[in-house]
């Protein structure tokens, strides 16, 4: 490698004192240029149209090292320091140029090495490696890393250099002791950030379910907020009268009229607020609106009238699904008495099949609770009392500022026997470089975390979820009751039913409604309740209250984490040495994704999902040898053992006796999705690896690698590499790296971000 000589005190002087006295330096450097493209056409996770087989990054990284002495300052003291100038055309969002704190940071490292009695002192920007494990990191926990490429990145590029101080001492029995004082810092996630990211290659849809435009609770929230606002108005009628029109024509998809009143009410209601005995499924999985004359109508507790009939099921009634009926209000919110599209309404309320809310087969509307694959199929029983809640609600995204302002603090000793076998303890106190997200309710403008209240049934003469029964989540009732059956004329219920399973206390509770169901309230310390109205009174409530915030904040979890690892070389006849190795690491306390599909189907999203800690034991066994000369071969078996896996399996039924789930579990974090079933995690999940690494060319100047990765259920991942020697300071490169197999896997998810790269590297 050439090298040049030059005085750098003006430039290193922004990095150390300024009164340190720099001796004439040392620069090298590199220029890494790579460009890479999809091998495969389709849809990326979070992408908002599909791909070809396009170029997504153009990317050239210009480094320079710099290295001296300092013996003005401390005898045998020297210096280092990498600079780094990136740009990638292609890169998204924040991922085109230099970032701090990344891959890409443009102070890559900066350090003084020096000797104080016994101990070796190395204090400044820097990296510490622990851990050898090939494709992940297991105890090599002291550098935060940038996933933004998975990990096609080699790991000396991935991991992202922190200050620290670390100090080493030999022993006189021969052992080893470390001890590290570090920054905290995150791990770099696509994605995973108040943007999104959209676009990006390498989102998981673990990351997706959070911040995704179509799939993100982020995102999904606002857009259900709509939809209930959109209900709201319907209920609300022409605002004097009252009611909630279904239909006036006999296509019930295309005839939402908002602000038809319906004849005969008697004005009771004009909000969602009672509407606590109706459920979602019950709204969605019901067959016959009435679509003659006098129109179906959905009543609230307490409402009475000539055409009170819960569901209107009478003379002129006909099959259309509400299904349909949903499917329209959330792309279009209300329409036109005409029937036609309103567009103000569209545009303000109407979903447009942007965000995944109810899904569509061709022209039929998919509605399957026992299989959901979007928002509202996730919360069947759901009331639209909930949705009063809701109807106001927006989200933000925050990063907890005190989430990585401490120290990490590491100690590391390691020593080998007399027979040959190399071991290593290590124990570090550390925040979790992985990130988790905290999901709660807020006042807007106060920032206030409020309470959510769970209410069962309501009022018995008005039906407002105030006056319900205050239940735990425990209590939550998995099936709701549908007590009778919808009417089948136009008569008052207690006409129509009789005593048919009516008591003093359900009697309000119309044909078809279920007195039992679970409404969501939100509550401040104060004992206010927010929504569109006030689910006490009715009232529209203030504008303080109308606007509950879900916050998702970005924290990190203390925890410790404590392992070890050996390695030991057995001699062979037919191989040679044959290297044994093993790491361990035991993570007390990381935060682990818990679902609980029995409150996300009443809508309770902070309940629904939550982050419990978990006790998560790591290890890795590997063997290596060399073959074919000098080929090294290494095989590894990862397992990753959750200590305190949560799996309490439940079936309940809807209102309507639909089947769904009503389970509570450990989710597996990098693949949970709406479009899986918010994807459970393995108790115990295992990889097994294969590496090969080879030289080639006449005096081996040329070298190709390949990792091939195989996780259990069936996620494959290859990573195909080569390197060719122009000269001794120019290098070309070619990478190949394929994913396939199950779409809800690690791995297999990102089959449609398979890419090959070339590239090149010139030393100077």
């Amino acid at each position: 490698m050439k090298k040049q000589n030059i005085i750098l005190s003006t430039a290193l002087a922004a990095v150390f004192s300024s009164s340190v006295v720099f001796a004439e330096a040392e620069v090298t450097g590199k220029i890494v240029h790579e460009s890479a493209k999809f091998t495969e056409s389709g849809t990326t996770i979070g992408a908002a149209s599909s791909h070809g087989k396009d170029v997504f990054k153009t990317e050239t990284a210009a480094r320079i090292f710099i290295d001296g002495d300092l013996e003005d300052v401390r005898e045998g003291a020297t210096y280092h320091v990498e600079l780094q100038a990136f740009n990638d055309s292609k890169g998204i969002g924040d991922y085109d140029g230099n970032e701090s704190y990344t891959q890409r940071d443009a102070l890559r490292e900066a350090y003084i090495d020096t000797e104080y009695e016994d101990w070796s002192i190395r204090a400044g920007k820097q990296q510490v490696v622990w851990g050898t494990a090939d494709g992940m990191k297991l105890l090599d926990a002291l550098n935060p890393t940038d996933y933004s490429e998975m990990a096609q990145n080699q790991m000396e590029d991935s991991r992202i250099p922190v200050w620290m101080v670390n100090a080493e001492r030999d022993l006189e029995d021969g052992s080893n002791v470390q001890v590290v004082l570090s920054q905290q810092k995150a791990n770099v996630i696509a994605g995973l950030n108040a943007d999104g990211d959209q676009g990006h290659p390498f989102i998981m849809k673990g990351v997706d379910s959070i911040t995704g435009k179509r799939n993100g609770f982020l995102n999904v929230t606002p857009a259900l907020a709509k939809v209930a606002s959109t209900f709201d108005f319907a209920s609300a009628g022409d605002g004097t009268t009252g009611g909630f029109q279904q239909a006036t024509g006999d296509d019930i998809t295309n005839a939402i009229a908002g602000g038809f009143a319906a004849p005969g009410w008697n004005g009771s209601s004009s909000t969602l607020a009672p509407f606590t005995g109706t459920t979602v499924d019950g709204f969605a999985s019901y067959t016959n609106y009435d679509t003659g004359s006098s129109p179906g109508q959905m009543l609230a507790a307490g409402q009475t009238g000539a055409n009170s009939v819960a569901h209107g099921a009478g003379t002129n009634a006909n099959t259309n699904a509400g299904k349909d009926l949903l499917f329209d209000m959330a792309q279009n919110s209300t329409r036109n008495s005409d029937a036609s599209i309103n567009t103000t309404m569209q545009s303000a309320y109407g979903n447009q099949n942007v965000t995944n809310l109810i899904n569509h087969n061709g022209t039929s509307t998919v509605w399957d609770v026992a299989n959901p694959t979007s928002a509202f199929e996730y919360m069947p029983n759901a009331t639209f009392s909930t949705f009063n809640t809701f109807a106001g609600a927006t989200t933000e995204y925050v990063k907890d500022s005190n989430a990585q302002d401490g120290v990490n603090v590491g100690f590391r000793t390691k020593n080998a026997t007399e027979g040959g076998l190399n071991y290593s303890f290590n124990v570090l106190r550390r925040a979790d470089a992985n990130p988790y997200i905290d999901m709660s309710w807020r006042d807007k403008t106060t920032g206030e975390k409020l309470n959510v209240i769970l209410k069962q049934g309501g009022n018995p003469n008005t039906g407002l979820p105030s006056s319900g029964t205050t239940v735990t989540a425990a209590d939550v009732v998995t099936s709701p009751s549908n007590l009778v059956s919808m009417c089948t004329d136009q008569t008052d219920v207690t006409t129509c039913h009789g005593n048919s399973g009516l008591t003093a206390t359900n009697f309000a509770y119309k044909a078809g409604q279920a007195y039992n169901a679970t409404t969501v309230l939100v509550q401040n310390a104060n004992g206010d309740y927010y929504g569109v109205h006030n689910p006490a009174t009715g009232a529209e409530n203030s504008a303080a209250l109308n606007s509950p915030v879900l916050r998702f904040t970005e924290k990190s979890q203390d925890i410790t984490s404590i392992g070890g690892s050996f390695d030991a070389t057995i001699e062979t006849e037919e191989f040679g040495g044959v290297v044994i190795r093993g790491e361990a690491m035991l993570n007390k306390g990381e935060m682990t994704p818990v679902v609980n599909r029995k409150l996300l189907a009443i809508g309770d999203l902070t309940g629904a999902l939550s982050m419990k800690e978990s006790d998560i034991f790591r290890y890795v066994l590997g063997v290596d040898i060399t073959a074919l000369t000098n080929m090294l071969v290494s095989t590894q078996l990862i397992q990753i053992r959750n200590l305190d896996y949560v799996d309490n399996a439940c079936t309940g039924t809807t209102q309507m006796g639909n089947s769904y789930d009503c389970s509570e579990y450990t989710a597996d974090m990098p693949t949970m999705h709406l479009t899986n079933g918010l994807n459970k995690a393995e108790e115990n999940k295992e990889f097994y690896s294969l590496f090969l690494s080879k030289p080639f060319g006449a005096s081996g100047e040329h070298r190709w690698n390949n990792i091939f990765m195989f996780e259990e259920n069936g996620g494959k991942w290859n990573r195909l590499d080569a390197e060719f020697s122009i000269d001794d300071d120019t290098q070309v490169t070619a990478e190949y790296n394929k994913y396939w197999g199950d779409e809800n896997t690690q791995f297999g998810q990102l089959k449609n971000s398979s890419n090959i790269q070339v590239g090149f590297k010139y030393s100077f």
